[in-house]
């Protein structure tokens, strides 16, 4: 039976989307778990920022970060990941969030100010015109 919902699409089709939209999100889970496994068996369990170590009772705070920020670069030698706690690797997306916005992460150089409002005072000051 086949019945519409709404103008557009009926259940069957809708129960196709939801399908597809579930396996799709079943796959990144089963590709990341399976980088992740590879990632925690080649490298140690140390964030590489901050130097935390970890253990088997907190070993979901360790997360795989992917170096160039590709998620599907995933190489079988690892050398596009490393392994960050959550914190750093919050931190590590937002310099990129930050880079992509504002062109850099680091404060761009001002030339110092080479006006001087006061190089005159004294003349000012003494000019009998002024007085």
């Amino acid at each position: 039976m086949v019945v519409k919902i709404g103008p557009y699409i009926s259940t069957q089709q809708s129960r196709t989307i939801m399908s597809k939209t579930n396996s799709g999100a079943l796959a990144y889970q089963q590709q990341e778990q399976g980088y992740r496994d590879k990632a925690l068996k080649m490298y140690p369990w140390v964030c590489g920022r901050c130097a935390r170590e970890f253990v088997h009772s907190n070993l979901r705070e360790l997360t795989v970060h992917h170096i160039d920020h590709n998620h599907s670069n995933n190489p079988a030698d690892g050398s596009n990941w490393e392994l960050l706690c959550i914190y750093c690797h919050d931190n590590e997306h937002n310099k990129f969030h930050e880079f992509v916005l504002y062109g850099g992460t680091t404060e761009q150089k001002v030339a110092p100010a080479t006006h001087n409002p006061f190089a005159d005072l004294k003349a000012l000051l003494n000019n009998p015109k002024t007085k």
